[in-house]
């Protein structure tokens, strides 16, 4: 039994998606450690149109690199769960709700921005693994071999490249409401601030975490999660292949993270291949899918959403067996469709002692 992941089967009109609603928010320090508050969110601060910003700065004396060669793990939002346990058993009590969590699935919003990119993404391969526990489907992100070989030969100049990321944020962002940036700092990739969000996907409930750079400091901002803005980076655009990719690829990724999130604005700094950020644009999300189409007509949003649907309908067919031992490993391999497997005590388990006995 598998899943198509050709894009004509899914052109149907878009599954409805509810407002995203933040229901939490948490913190990782310095090493990377959950913290319950606030303390590393960040306020958005207008650039200069033309900020020629250096991104280079502080990469060879002042980076602190986060442990890349760590496991990918549901910890953070499960320790998030874990301190907020009274209020959403009781939320799962009030709506009579057969699980010890009201929700259908819990995973993170980067294993969703997966499943959204599939149609369109024919060389790509992922594994994801879902175990069920108590009623609640969690969704867990499993390295591929090529993912591990990518990671371990990664160039110099492409882990520089990611710190310029970090480095771009920090020139954007000011620690307090009234504050204003200052880039003299350390960047540390470990610091980053979360938010928890709830909502429906068809006839799937989902609570689902994920990273956001900054807020709106305009007093007058919406509600979370409409307030927080996306920081990119990405490489000045001279020709027409560059062009052509930005708009396939690149809006896709940006649009589907910012859009799971109910994230509405992406401010990208375009910058040159010294590391100098020349302008900055904003996208509004909503708008992303009409440029992507009047561009190149690649890459339709309701083809993405449906997809993710179907996956997730496929995921409660197949992981039937109530049990944080098993494991359903779903996986896709270049130009393929998605198949799975069924994984007893195996080095696939993800749900930790801590959690399962804490939630028992």
């Amino acid at each position: 039994m598998s899943l198509s992941t050709h894009c004509k089967n899914y052109v149907n009109a878009a599954p409805p998606f509810e407002k995203r609603v933040e229901v939490g928010s948490f913190s990782l320090d310095t090493e990377r450690k959950v913290v319950h508050d606030k303390n590393q969110m960040r306020y958005y601060v207008e650039p200069h149109p033309a900020p020629q910003f250096d991104l280079r700065d502080g990469y060879k004396d002042r980076y602190v690199k986060r442990d890349d060669s760590l496991e990918k793990s549901l910890d953070h939002i499960l320790s998030w769960i874990l301190a907020n346990k009274s209020n959403l058993k009781q939320k799962a009590l009030s709506s009579s709700s057969s699980s010890a969590l009201d929700f259908d699935f819990v995973t993170s919003r980067g294993r969703l921005t997966h499943l959204l990119k599939t149609p369109y993404q024919k060389m790509s391969s992922w594994s994801l693994a879902v175990t069920k526990f108590r009623g609640t489907l969690y969704i867990n992100e499993v390295e591929t071999e090529d993912a591990r070989q990518s990671k371990a030969h990664r160039s110099e100049s492409h882990e520089e490249n990611m710190y310029w990321g970090y480095k771009f944020e920090q020139h954007m962002c000011s620690d307090t409401i009234d504050g204003l940036p200052d880039s003299s700092g350390v960047v540390n990739s470990n610091e980053a601030f979360y938010i928890v969000v709830q909502t429906r996907l068809a006839d799937h409930s989902l609570m689902f975490s994920g990273e956001v750079d900054c807020r709106d400091k305009d007093p007058n901002a919406p509600d979370p999660p409409a307030c927080y803005i996306e920081l990119k980076t990405t490489g000045n655009i001279h020709t027409d292949k560059q062009r052509d990719k930005f708009h396939r690829y690149k809006l896709n990724q940006w649009w589907a993270q910012s859009y799971l999130l109910g994230v509405p604005r992406i401010v990208a700094g375009f910058r040159n291949d010294d590391g100098i950020v020349e302008s900055v644009k904003t996208f509004e999300v909503s708008d992303i899918p009409d440029i992507a189409e009047r561009e190149v007509n690649f890459w339709k949003p309701n083809v993405c959403m449906n997809f993710c649907s179907k996956f997730l309908s496929f995921v409660k067919m197949v992981a039937t067996e109530d049990d944080p031992c098993v494991v359903y490993l779903f996986s896709r391999k270049e130009r393929s469709d998605v198949t799975y497997s069924v994984h007893r005590n195996s080095s696939y388990s993800f749900l930790p002692d801590w959690y399962v006995n804490e939630m028992d």
